[in-house]
């Protein structure tokens, strides 16, 4: 595996895509690729009963571990210990209690071992205190320029580039394609654009407290730490409503928490698109569904048929991984 630089991977990525008549190149022909194909020639087609007019074609879709990889940690996590330790060198007096003593450590057991309330300690340290515009430049330096621990890649580079593809594709057929993701709001915004061509405000995610101030005459937003909204399971179906504000006609996830996504997409009327991303290639990815800390696919893997929905074979259906590498 040969790495390149995360611009160039992106430009790469985007080349690759538009430059051959085949709109998703790195998916192995077969029965996915097939009905992926098959189901936006129908809502295309203004002259079939399956038309979708284009106001109605939205595309939803997980982040971790659907569009860019989630092991052995969230990215966003991984982000909030690194910047726990540089802000511990500096006033070790933060360090207040056993998480965030374990997570400066690199105790990921003892971190996680409050569960929520403990990741909540880490974010309000991590998190809090800065400016959103300090922020996104700060998520968006540590995305572009940290190595991840196993793959050597930077972790904005670590995208799937079977799903970039998948993306402008459906962009091309005029898809509005958002992100709705249990991660930051924040955090993903920073890189949305640059990583999937996906604009900030089509980003859907879970929200932070923050507060307006225009103190010396300067008007500034400020990240208060702690959570207000959590975007994940049953609440994406309300954070797309609450942000989109109408029902996707096409969903993708890769965990049992995207499931009440999947599951309010595809109950409305008219054609429906459901799919999930299977974690089956352990020796160009990660290998993983039923058991684990992260990404847990039990209720998707045992419904999907039955519900209609595409289960993807990682190792089967991508001939490539990753946008920043070439295999």
């Amino acid at each position: 595996m040969t790495r390149m630089p995360f611009c160039l991977a992106i430009a790469a990525a985007f080349f690759t895509s538009a430059a051959v008549s085949d709109p998703l190149p790195s998916w192995n022909d077969g029965e996915t690729k097939t009905a992926i194909v098959e189901f936006v020639d129908s809502v295309t087609d203004p002259d079939a009963d399956t038309y979708v007019p284009e106001r109605d074609r939205i595309a939803v879709f997980d982040n971790d571990g659907t569009l860019w990889a989630e092991q052995p940690a969230y990215f966003q996590v991984l982000y909030a210990l690194d910047i726990l330790k540089e802000k511990a060198a500096a006033d070790p007096s933060i360090l207040t209690s056993d998480v965030l003593r374990a997570a400066n450590d690199g105790d990921m057991e003892g971190m996680m071992a409050n569960g929520l309330e403990g990741l909540l300690e880490i974010i309000n340290i991590s998190h809090s205190g800065i400016t959103a515009e300090d922020f996104k430049a700060s998520a968006h330096e540590w995305l572009t320029t940290t190595p991840h621990p196993t793959m050597g890649m930077e972790y904005a580079a670590m995208t799937y580039q079977p799903m970039v593809e998948l993306l402008r594709y459906l962009r091309d057929e005029d898809f509005k394609t958002y992100i709705v993701s249990g991660g930051g709001i924040d955090f993903i915004r920073a890189i949305s654009h640059e990583a999937y061509g996906i604009p900030p405000w089509q980003v859907v995610g879970s929200e932070g407290n923050a507060s307006y101030s225009a103190e010396s005459g300067t008007p500034t937003i400020t990240k208060d730490g702690g959570i207000s909204f959590v975007d994940d399971k049953e609440g994406k179906p309300v954070g797309i409503m609450s942000h989109i504000g109408q029902r996707p006609i096409l969903a993708g996830g890769n965990s049992d928490g995207d499931f009440a996504m999947l599951e309010w997409t595809t109950a409305g009327e008219g054609p429906r698109f459901g799919l999930l991303i299977h974690h089956t290639d352990a020796e160009r990815e990660f290998a993983y569904d039923r058991e684990g800390h992260i990404g847990v696919l039990n209720r998707g893997l045992d419904e999907a048929a039955e519900r209609g929905w595409t289960l993807v074979d990682m190792k089967q259906d991508w001939s490539r991984v990753w946008t920043g590498a070439s295999e």
